[in-house]
């Protein structure tokens, strides 16, 4: 886990019927932000599986180019992936309940293109009826957060009716199945193909990762919004959000030829 509150201060607001919260990485703390965030990032990109075999068969500077193989090398990639990972990561540790059930920066056509679909599915099931409730997700990461990228982020959002997409539901399923996770498998393939996915099964995340403060943004985007489902905006802020990005993607690739 990123561990947010270790170099983070967080508030919380309500907005109407919907939530905000708001994560300012604090400047003393930045390095523990780095540090916290390049341990987690590799396992996004590469199991820890693969990680191993490539070590145990072919030594340590083969897995280290292997996990550097992986890695974006462009800006604008390495920053969309990260607000991602982060989406990911809040969703695990944070959301009260829901999991994001794969890493799916791991199935890259190319390490430098961005993944399509829906960006991250949180799923919540309920242990009685197995039923299952979905957080479906837009992560933006910018160095200057605009009006125009939460419109985007909303764009994105309202599709499919503003439930998850089947491919998107149906990707997960495949993965899982590959992973031997069969019941949450079989679930989402139940809820796709048996049940449907009604509206109140469905909330809406949209995450921000920026070097501007994104409080009136979420907060505005958050009043604007006239649908039916739940929504929460959350945005984490941190000041020099490129040279932070490069320090994470530098330190994983220092991390792996050190191991």
């Amino acid at each position: 886990m990123v561990q947010f509150n270790d170099w983070c201060v967080s508030v919380d607001q309500p907005v109407g019927n919907h939530f905000r919260r708001v994560m300012t990485g604090q400047a003393a703390r930045l390095p523990t932000g780095i540090q916290a965030t390049a341990a987690i990032v590799r396992g996004h990109y590469a199991s820890e599986e693969q990680v191993a075999r490539a070590l145990a068969r072919l030594g340590k500077p083969a897995a280290a180019a292997l996990i550097e193989g992986k890695l974006p090398t462009t800006k604008a990639i390495r920053s969309g992936d990260l607000g991602e990972i982060y989406a990911t990561e809040w969703i695990d540790a944070h959301s009260g309940g829901y999991c994001a059930p794969i890493k799916r920066l791991r199935w890259k056509d190319h390490r430098n293109m961005a993944m399509r679909g829906d960006d991250v599915i949180g799923i919540l099931q309920d242990p009685q009826s197995q039923r299952l409730s979905f957080l479906k997700t837009e992560a933006k990461s910018r160095a200057a957060l605009t009006t125009q990228v939460l419109t985007d982020a909303r764009v994105g959002l309202d599709k499919d009716g503003g439930l998850p997409s089947a491919h998107a539901l149906s990707f997960i399923s495949a993965r899982l199945l590959e992973l031997g996770n069969l019941p949450l498998a079989d679930a989402i393939d139940d809820a796709l193909l048996k049940h449907g996915i009604p509206t109140q099964s469905v909330r809406h995340l949209l995450f921000t990762f920026s070097g501007n403060a994104p409080e009136a943004l979420l907060t505005a985007s958050l009043q604007a919004y006239p649908g039916p489902f739940n929504q929460w905006g959350i945005g984490l802020h941190v000041e020099g959000h490129a040279a932070f990005i490069g320090a994470v993607y530098d330190r994983v690739i220092a991390d792996a030829n050190n191991a």
